[in-house]
């Protein structure tokens, strides 16, 4: 099986009539969307929406009950476990917290992804790798210390190093700047923006931070009671008469 199709008219991810429900709560309703090679996407929306769960649907974390979710042209739906698990190879998630091990280094925590996924790769070409990935988020200084050195915007920066060694094609960003303080905010707002030139990503970004989907957007979606009530640039949903969709914008 081919599971990146490299000529699928540039679009990487489609969703149609997407449904989902933990029991009897709807957390996503009706959700139909698409994103194309190099975009960033930012799904905006108060906590508890349906988002973080949305992307988690997209890399089959969680199973919506209806609908279709096609990556590189392949309804993840449908796929087996071996074959889902080659997908998630090219799909890249940053979790809220970076989800990095406590008891490794920063450098140890990108060759461990590596030597899981890269088997075939000399010990030579991996560090270069990890340094060269550590240098482009601007931690190759702090790549010999423990997570529980880090501040917090290092952690983020570290966690999004850990998913850019694998060279994903795509990136899900979990609330990317959730308990930042507004500089160091602004400045992982910044690093996405330069990720997505320098490695020619194509980017999810689920976020109630309207400063950063400003900054790092294409275009954006914005949810309410897990359905979509808006899309368009910053511009377009800035003149939208809606009390919720102008909460963001004050």
């Amino acid at each position: 099986m081919n599971l990146v199709t490299e000529t699928y008219n540039r679009l990487v991810i489609k969703i149609t009539n997407l449904n989902k429900w933990f029991g009897e709560n709807k957390v996503l309703s009706d959700i139909n969307l698409k994103l194309s090679e190099d975009e960033n996407l930012v799904i905006l929306g108060r906590s508890g929406v349906g988002k973080s769960v949305l992307i988690k649907c997209i890399v089959g974390l969680e199973k919506a009950e209806e609908g279709r979710i096609e990556v590189f042209g392949n309804d993840i739906q449908q796929m087996g476990e071996f074959a889902l698990n080659k997908l998630r190879k090219n799909i890249g998630f940053l979790f809220q917290g970076g989800a990095l091990y406590d008891s490794m280094t920063v450098e140890e925590n990108l060759l461990f992804p590596l030597k899981r996924n890269a088997p075939d790769l000399n010990e030579k070409d991996k560090n270069e790798l990890v340094e060269d990935v550590l240098d482009s988020v601007g931690l190759l200084d702090a790549k010999l210390k423990m997570p529980s050195e880090l501040s917090g915007g290092m952690k983020k920066r570290a966690g999004l190093a850990r998913t850019l060694v694998l060279k994903p094609k795509i990136i899900l960003y979990d609330e990317p700047t959730t308990g930042l303080d507004p500089f160091t905010a602004q400045g992982i707002s910044e690093l996405i923006i330069k990720v997505k030139k320098r490695y020619n990503t194509t980017s999810i970004l689920v976020t109630h931070d309207m400063k950063c989907a400003r900054t790092t957007a294409d275009r954006m979606i914005i949810m309410d009671e897990g359905k979509i009530i808006a899309r368009g640039n910053y511009k377009e949903l800035q003149k939208i008469d809606n009390e919720i969709i102008n909460g963001f914008f004050r």
